[in-house]
């Protein structure tokens, strides 16, 4: 459950901290006060989309802490797998939202969002306005009966379905490559050896024979240039190391009159010495050139095959080696294709067996559930003031899919004239507001979640509604933390903890939230009632929280 939750900077929340209570917690405030703040608060804490907007003006990042008592997960096998320290029923779990990203911790350890979603669905269900639009969806229908059923054959049954299709996809490539004329199977092996026969081994190849070519074609300018530069260096007399011997020899004699003039004769040693290495370097390249006209042939050929196979499959070497390994993988899946595809048609049609036995023994396990999933909902409801309600799940029949051979939906008839209609065309809202916390309430005892939060559950309902709604909230926070945000004085009436959010408008926009007990409590209550506090709604509001005793 949760036990605390820090914000800061949120919104247009400043700082705040606030405890809750183990059974059911209401939060009340006036239209537009910011009531789904809070829940919006825990909704990001646990992994919900938070982009910097949340962040309160003027502030560099906004934080979400929530305290949390695990008393019924088994959570030692998950935070071994993340190196999460296990330090006992107490987690902390945070987000942080900065203008650049976010980033969420669960006991001071960086999570990712995989983590934080498993680690969500043990802890929290969180119903909103637009979940309800989510379960009205037929195709929505099968989801929820399988969650509820809990068959691990259904997990079986999708990762068999899974591999069905990647066989389908190869079949469906292997059919398509086997469609290749005969002239088109010629012309692919044309370039695949056109590619391979001239033994393209590296990527600069065209690069480096254009600098040799370059070498060739100028070695007589290049054997002129650089063995003049090596008489000019180290040649006879007047060269440029004999004009610096000179120079060193006149230093040499000067140090010994200076001795600070020593680093100075060493400098000249040295440069001397580098000069002799470039001499020798010359004078080698010099030697090393000759003219090769034969050499120069070969080069000319090659770079005339390069360019041609590059203007042909792609621009560079690299693209031309990648386009003859795909060619070669091409012909290699022709080749492949002819000789398999009878044989993967005989795999894929023992696949589809398999399946749809396995998908017929899903159907009937559904249909056994799906009657005591409607038995289940049929007595939520009337408790919650449908009387005459009548709740089944239609089954038909489809094609082989993802879901097996059904096409499930859930009919409805709130009153004994109508016939059974899909849940999407209840039209009272009341109903609908009753439907999903009837539902919400089945799921959540079977997924043994620990907190489930109700954003305005109870839209459209007044009356006895209200006090059955208020009875079915209060009887299921005997065995999970509600947290729930309520117009309904009864419902409020029955809360463990009642939070009161209210806004103040000054020199800037805060949200405020209080935990009311004992006389602010009842002067809650009152208000919720009649709009304003009088002496009738303050007994009215006394009335409800003594029936609740």
């Amino acid at each position: 459950m949760l036990s605390k939750i820090f914000i800061k900077n949120y919104i247009l929340i400043d700082e705040l901290e606030l405890d809750f209570a183990k059974g059911l917690n209401i939060i009340t405030g006036e239209t537009g006060a910011g009531k789904s703040i809070l829940i919006n608060a825990i909704d990001i804490a646990f992994g919900a989309r938070a982009g910097r907007e949340v962040i309160k003006t003027g502030a560099e990042k906004a934080v979400i802490e929530l305290t949390i008592l695990n008393e019924k997960q088994d959570i030692s096998k998950l935070f071994d797998e993340y190196g999460i320290d296990n330090t006992g029923s107490e987690i902390i779990i945070s987000r942080e939202i900065t203008q650049t990203g976010s980033r969420s911790r669960v006991n001071g350890c960086l999570v990712n969002q995989d983590f934080i979603h498993v680690f969500r669905e043990m802890f929290l269900d969180i119903h909103s306005q637009h979940q309800t639009y989510t379960f009205l969806q037929p195709k929505f229908h099968i989801v929820l009966l399988d969650s509820y059923m809990k068959n691990p054959k259904v997990n079986d049954y999708k990762i068999e379905f899974e591999k069905y299709k990647l066989m389908l996809s190869e079949l469906e490539e292997l059919k398509n490559a086997s469609q290749k004329t005969e002239e088109q199977i010629d012309f692919l092996k044309f370039q695949a050896d056109e590619i391979e026969g001239a033994n393209l081994n590296s990527l600069t190849e065209d690069e480096d024979l254009q600098n040799e070519l370059s070498v060739l074609e100028n070695v007589e300018k290049l054997k002129e240039i650089t063995g003049s530069s090596y008489w000019s260096i180290s040649g006879d007399d007047g060269s440029i190391i004999d004009a610096l011997l000179k120079i060193k020899g006149e230093i040499s004699k000067a140090s010994g009159m200076d001795s600070t003039l020593g680093e100075t004769e060493s400098e000249l040693i040295g440069a001397i010495e580098t000069l002799k290495g470039v001499s020798s370097t010359l004078r080698d390249y010099s030697s090393s050139l000759n003219n090769d006209a034969e050499r120069i042939d070969e080069i000319q050929e090659r770079l005339f095959l390069l360019d041609k196979l590059k203007r042909k499959y792609g621009g560079t070497i690299e693209n031309v080696i990648n386009t003859g390994i795909s060619l070669r993988k091409e012909l290699e899946n022709i080749e492949f294709s002819t000789q398999n595809i009878e044989q993967l048609e005989y795999e894929i049609e023992n696949t589809r067996n398999s399946l749809l036995v396995l998908a017929s023994e899903i159907s009937e396990d559904r249909k056994i559930c799906a009657k005591q999933l409607s038995t289940l909902m049929v007595e939520k409801l009337e408790k919650l003031e449908l009387p005459k309600v009548r709740f089944e799940i239609g089954f038909e029949p489809c094609e082989l899919g993802v879901n097996g051979i059904d096409k499930v939906e859930f009919l409805i008839s709130t009153n004994v004239s109508e016939e059974l209609k899909p849940l999407a065309k209840v039209a009272s809202g009341g109903e609908i507001a009753r439907v999903m916390l009837a539902l919400k309430t089945i799921f959540a005892q079977a997924d043994n979640i620990d907190t489930v939060i109700f954003d305005e559950i109870d839209t459209g309902i007044s009356g006895r509604t209200s006090q059955s709604v208020a009875e079915e909230v209060k009887e299921l926070a005997k065995y999970m933390q509600i947290i729930m945000i309520t117009h309904q004085a009864i419902i409020a009436s029955k809360s463990d903890r009642h939070f009161y959010v209210k806004k103040t408008q000054g020199d800037t926009t805060n949200v405020n939230i209080y935990v009311l007990e004992g006389q602010n409590k009842l002067m809650g209550i009152a208000e919720l009632a009649s709009g304003e506090i009088t002496d009738e709604s303050m007994k009215f509001a006394q009335t409800l929280i003594e029936n609740c005793v």
